[in-house]
């Protein structure tokens, strides 16, 4: 599923919340938001931006992060994955 960079969450729709964020996020990496190895956002960007509980949004980052989009460096963040 292809999802808009600049979409809202949608709590009653068929996709849960954080799997709408992971899409979300993607997007914005495909879009170029965030080059490769910088920094997303925040948890607590994220938490405000959308309006979801934090749990929400780690769960959320850990899909990209299984997935190859991203990694997580302690302490410091979630970075965007170099696709060398």
């Amino acid at each position: 599923m292809t999802y808009d960079p600049d979409a809202e969450i949608d709590p009653t729709g068929p996709v849960t919340p954080y799997m709408q964020l992971a899409g979300i996020l993607r997007a914005r990496i495909a879009r170029g938001d965030w080059a490769p190895n910088e920094r997303i956002a925040t948890e607590k960007d994220l938490v405000q931006e959308f309006g979801l509980a934090r749990t929400t949004v780690r769960r959320a980052i850990a899909v990209l992060v299984q997935d190859g989009d991203a990694y997580t460096v302690p302490q410091r963040g979630t970075y965007v994955a170099d696709p060398d």
